[in-house]
């Protein structure tokens, strides 16, 4: 019988790639939006994670979840209650996106709410698989179009190394742990194949687009008066948060975790930037 897989934040960064990813697996997708969307190789199904009589439905007849973080201040809360939800409903594998260094006591109120979540779900009677991605490297791509017209890619950060991975190869792992066995109660830390510094992110961009782009390290109040009015004041808090827990040299540790998994070596900076340089130019 072929098995159901539920993706919730299908359409976003990470959700959407493991849709295609998932394809070759023989399973049927079911995409969880807010809003009904027509998502290639998958059903939708119109659930919010706020709602949860619409996560019933979501998941009945589901055998495997990917459970995603929304982005809202209550982002924890929310998942332990899509998790219980999916239990109760025989949903048998979990796999929750975690973050690299989640911890209970960490400073950083990110790696705080996906630790909760973490020591939540391994209480459900599920098979939980946990992915702890370190920083994103399609993170830097809102910041694309700024940085081809000033030619400056600017962050609260100075020469620490972080070990950032491609989301298209989280989405590859997600695929292949929802769907082989072997992963239950796993925690899989991803990571890029090496750390690298910022101003060797804006190198490899430079590179891959021939485009002039250096880095410039600014002070956090810089960085988030410039970002002021972008996003929620909570967000914009915790992502200088997680700055400062890179400047500090808190990120730079190397996983093998894609490359045992996938059998093949994480994509590296220079393919992020080859595969992306279109959209360092002024007109992208």
């Amino acid at each position: 019988m072929t098995e159901t897989i539920l993706v919730t934040g299908a359409t976003g960064t990470v959700g959407s790639a493991i849709v295609p990813a998932l394809q070759t697996e023989g399973v049927e997708v079911r995409a969880l939006s807010r809003e009904h969307r027509e998502i290639a190789g998958a059903s939708t199904v119109v659930a919010d994670l706020s709602d949860a009589g619409s996560l019933e439905q979501a998941v009945a007849g589901v055998d495997a979840a990917f459970l995603n973080s929304p982005s809202e201040p209550d982002a924890a809360e929310l998942q332990r209650r899509f998790a219980d939800i999916a239990a109760a409903a025989g949903v048998r594998r979990l796999v929750l996106l975690s973050q690299f260094a989640a911890d209970l006591d960490s400073p950083v109120r990110f790696l705080r709410w996906h630790a909760q979540v973490e020591q939540h779900v391994r209480e459900l009677d599920m098979e939980v698989t946990v992915l702890r991605p370190n920083l994103y490297m399609q993170g830097i791509l809102p910041f694309a179009a700024n940085a081809a017209r000033t030619g400056v890619l600017a962050a609260p950060i100075g020469h620490a190394g972080v070990s950032a991975i491609d989301t298209r190869d989280i989405a590859e792992v997600a695929a292949a742990v929802l769907t082989e066995s072997g992963h239950a109660g796993a925690t899989h830390t991803l990571t890029g194949p090496r750390a690298v510094t910022h101003a060797e992110i804006a190198a490899s961009i430079s590179a891959a687009s021939g485009r002039d782009i250096a880095f410039a390290s600014v002070t956090p109040e810089h960085y988030a008066a410039a970002l002021e009015g972008f996003m929620p004041q909570w967000q914009l808090d915790g992502l200088i948060e997680d700055y400062a827990h890179y400047d500090r040299g808190e990120a730079s540790v190397v996983s093998t975790s894609v490359a045992d998994i996938l059998g093949r070596p994480a994509r590296s900076i220079d393919d992020f930037a080859r595969d992306h340089a279109s959209i360092f130019t002024p007109d992208a």
